[in-house]
């Protein structure tokens, strides 16, 4: 049982705040060496870092050749280290620092491995290159080379070799294996297997000189490696400092995590580099253990991962905030111009699905209701171009606006308005008669004069639009296009059978509500469609979100769909972390917290409208995700289990059963809300 013992620190929620440090240093001067280790290391410590990793050969500096041979080279190395070692009792972080080491009768380029007044291990790098400028062979010894398991250092007998991993008992997840240099830059690097036995940070402790185009590259290989392993690499190389006979050096510093590039130092500093990233170990378990791939490498090289040993150690980290940047919309990339390009990729999956749907069964036409909502008007425009890149005319595409109790003249006018403008066949069908004849049958109070709106009343109207729209499609030889997106499936916000969770292919089922809106603003600043087109797209997009059901005052619906599931733009946050990596309720409200608790946090001011730039205190977000855990895991899956096709646009998931999702229909939501209720406070 994981229950979180300070709500508002990372490491309550398994995270870990690891560190890349490029010190200055001096050659051959251990001692100035280890003053400015230290110096980055206490920052470090104030900073309430687990880890940071420092460069190869670090106490000694990597170029300076054959002084690596020398007796009072060595012993100066030593009383550096020893010096490392007993001012880290005071500090939380682990050090792992480079530096020379003398055992069996040669020297080996080593990582010592540090905590707390002890060395939990030292690595030898694996792989010395000899090629070009370098000429390690010349000085040192490989791993392999390595006779025992363990060297005498210090007083203390310690861990010795490649197949070491470093774990923290009271941080679950945390598990660090170390390589140098080169070792990442051979075909099957020791991090590899380091992952595969269980790391989930591997650092790099490098020197690696600077050449023309050498940064790009070396960056290419951390996030290629972080990819592969799903893993947090951290990566660090020599800087200011080093010997430059022959050679230059630039500092560069940067920590990936699962493949993206979370930070990178500024090269060519001239002041010493301390580079922070509080890394997500949940996200790696998620990726591993539902990547069945990942255990099959396992499985492959089992007999190698056999040997790795496991030293364990107590970080006792302090209750320290998170500092990483939780955006606010997880589905939608913060950057302009990634934005853009998510944007049309998504347009482009879904047009390519309708297009290869519509030929494959040879059907000409498509039939789809138009509300004047966000959902229904995106259907159309994808609709609309699947249509222009099939060679058909528009007017194949049988638009049909369905005004029901209380439907507003604001929507009904915008639907009218995109039928036009987009030249598609447009024609409005009353449900009303229809929809008072079923209540009449059902002899429902309604019909006689009482305003009892209950789930009947709505439901009748969603009814009767999707037996038009089949039986429209029958009439006509077309195909029923659905409009509902993935939050509504998640939160089961839409009506079961014969209603608009029914449809022959569904378009937006895998995009949720909130990429929805920036799929429109993305059309109008692209200039997908005409003025006119995209005069429509900014007005739907300035309508408040309901599904129109409720007669209210004048021409405003009683309630919007906000106020009865919650605000969307919260719950495809929930919905993101609970699908994508199922995390436990308490880090999904956590994280709310830290994205949404700042009005001003995420670059988002010039793209929401200023009503809309909401924050949510604790509570708040405490509430609506009880909302959520309780329509998506008791509520709603036998709504999903009987959904149609739709293509999937993005890898935060789907809720198709032929997909991502798998889950019975009679399921409890009860440990998803008592997780929610004993550990997250008001």
């Amino acid at each position: 049982m994981v229950r979180v013992q300070c709500f508002d620190s990372l490491y309550s929620h398994r995270f870990a705040r690891i560190a890349a440090a490029v010190p200055h240093l001096r050659p051959a001067e251990p001692a100035f060496n280890a003053e400015r280790t230290l110096g980055l290391a206490q920052r470090a410590h104030e900073q309430d870092a687990a880890l940071v990793v420092f460069p190869e050969l670090g106490l000694s500096a990597y170029a300076i050749d054959d002084l690596f041979q020398q007796d009072a080279l060595a012993d100066a190395v030593t009383d550096a280290l020893a010096a490392i070692v007993e001012a880290s009792r005071d500090l939380q972080p682990v050090l792992a620092v480079g530096g020379p080491l003398r055992a069996e009768q040669g020297v080996f380029n080593a990582a010592y491995v540090i905590h707390r007044g002890r060395v939990l291990g030292v690595v030898p790098k694996s792989y010395l290159p000899n090629y070009r400028e370098y000429y390690e062979e010349r000085q040192f010894r490989a791993a392999r080379e390595a006779v025992g398991d363990s060297v005498e250092l210090l007083g203390q007998t310690v861990p010795f070799g490649g197949e070491l991993i470093f774990e923290a008992a009271d941080l679950p997840g945390f598990a660090l294996h170390v390589e140098l240099c080169e070792d990442l830059w051979v075909p099957a690097p020791p991090s590899t297997y380091g992952a595969l036995a269980g790391a989930t940070i591997l650092a790099n402790l490098s020197a690696s000189n600077i050449t023309i185009g050498k940064a790009d590259f070396r960056r290419t290989l951390c996030m290629a490696q972080s990819a592969r392993t799903i893993a947090a690499y951290v990566y660090t190389a020599a800087g200011q400092g080093e010997s430059t006979t022959d050679l230059a050096w630039d500092g560069q510093a940067l920590i990936c995590e699962n493949g993206d590039l979370v930070t990178e130092a500024e090269r060519f500093s001239e002041d010493e580099q301390l580079l922070f990233a509080d890394v997500d170990l949940d996200r790696m378990a998620a990726d591993r253990a539902s990547t069945n791939s990942f255990g099959d490498a396992i499985g492959d090289h089992r007999e190698r991962l056999r040997r790795f040993r496991r030293v364990g150690f107590e970080l006792a980290p302090a209750a320290s905030p998170l500092r990483r940047r939780v955006e606010r919309f997880p589905y939608v990339p913060a950057d302009p111009v990634t934005r853009t390009e998510r944007c049309e990729e998504v347009y482009n999956i879904q047009v390519h699905g309708l297009e290869t749907r519509l030929r494959a069964t040879g059907i000409e036409k498509v039939v789809i209701g138009v509300s004047g909502g966000l959902d229904s008007t995106h259907a159309l425009i994808v609709v609309a171009r699947a249509l222009d890149r099939l060679g058909l005319p528009r007017e194949n595409v049988l638009a049909y606006t369905m005004p029901g109790f209380a439907t507003s003249e604001h929507t009904r006018g915008n639907a009218w308005k995109l039928m036009e403008a987009l030249g598609v066949t447009a024609r409005e069908i009353d449900i009303r008669p229809s929809a008072e004849q079923m209540l009449r049958d059902l002899e429902h109070p309604y019909v006689e004069g009482a305003k009892q709106y209950d789930v009947t009343f709505e439901n009748v109207q969603a009814g009767e639009r999707t037996s038009h729209l089949f039986r429209l499609a029958n009439h006509h030889g077309g195909l029923v296009i659905g409009t509902g997106d993935l939050s509504e499936l998640a939160l089961g916000w839409a009506t079961y059978g014969v209603g608009d969770q029914m449809s022959h292919y569904a378009v937006n089922a895998s995009v949720p509500k909130s990429l929805v809106g920036f799929m429109l603003r993305w059309a109008i600043d692209t200039r997908q469609f005409s003025a006119d087109v995209s005069e429509v797209l900014q007005s739907v997009l300035d309508t408040e979100i309901s599904p129109e059901l409720i007669p209210g005052d004048g021409d405003k619906p009683t309630a919007d769909s906000e106020s009865k599931v919650g605000p969307y733009e919260l719950q495809d946050f929930f919905l993101f972390y609970t699908l994508r990596f199922g995390y436990r309720p308490s880090k999904v409200a956590f994280l709310a917290a830290h994205a949404w608790g700042d009005r001003d946090r995420g670059p988002w001011p010039d793209l929401i409208p200023p009503d809309r730039r909401n924050q949510y205190s604790r509570a708040e977000i405490k509430h609506w995700l009880g909302v959520f855990l309780d329509r998506f895991f008791r509520l709603s899956q036998f709504k999903r289990s009987a959904i149609p096709n739709a293509p999937k646009v993005g890898s935060g998931g789907s809720l198709s059963p032929r997909g991502d999702w798998r889950a019975p229909s009679d399921a409890s939501a009860a440990v998803w809300l008592d997780e929610l209720r004993r550990n997250v406070p008001d």
